[in-house]
């Protein structure tokens, strides 16, 4: 039996350099291939929330425009870590890694991604909030992540899924895989209804 037939006729893209997402999109049994344009993340400073992780995923749904063709299905994304009023995006770093630790400690942030599904005919973008709690972590605790894991490429400068997620997560209100960076149960549901 054969699930999301209804997507039969596309051709399946997913834009993202990110193996976590490539790795959720597998696990939905969808056959896709990976193509990824450069695209620059910034975003107007107005933006706050949700706002942010919608437009980047627009925009990066934008930069395919001219290499969409008819039967073409393009999924993009973007995850951001929203704290205390702030974004906070990809650490430049390890001294920026580690401030976004020490500022995640013993306290509830969010974690936002959009998507953004488009054909040539049609775009839906959605957005999927988690909320998250960290327990307080010591110092030697953030050295010891920053030293053996590799966080310069995640948001928020952790990965749920890694040795920090083990230890310092105390509560996820919402989905697990948003906080690894695609709300893969969600983004099944608006597969699911999909026609253009």
């Amino acid at each position: 039996m054969k699930l999301l037939q209804n997507l039969d006729n596309y051709k399946i893209i997913l834009a993202s350099q990110s193996p976590r997402r490539q790795e959720l999109l597998h696990g939905l049994h969808l056959q896709f291939e990976v193509k990824t344009i450069d695209s620059d993340e910034d975003f107007p400073l107005q933006l706050v929330g949700v706002d942010i992780p919608v437009y980047i995923a627009e925009k990066k749904a934008n930069a395919y425009k001219n290499q969409m063709e008819e039967n073409t299905l393009l999924i993009t994304a973007d995850t951001i870590v929203w704290h205390e009023g702030k974004v906070l995006g990809k650490p430049v770093d390890e001294i920026d890694a580690k401030r976004m630790l020490q500022m995640l400690s013993g306290k509830t942030h969010q974690v936002i991604t959009g998507v953004c599904i488009s054909t040539l005919k049609r775009r839906k973008t959605f957005h999927v909030i988690s909320e998250v709690r960290f327990a307080k972590l010591t110092e030697s605790e953030i050295d010891y992540y920053l030293k053996n894991f590799n966080p310069y490429d995640k948001a928020g400068s952790y990965g749920v899924q890694e040795w920090i997620g083990y230890i310092g997560v105390e509560h996820i209100n919402g989905s697990y895989f948003n906080v690894m960076g695609l709300p893969v149960q969600r983004l099944y549901h608006e597969l699911k209804r999909w026609k253009d």
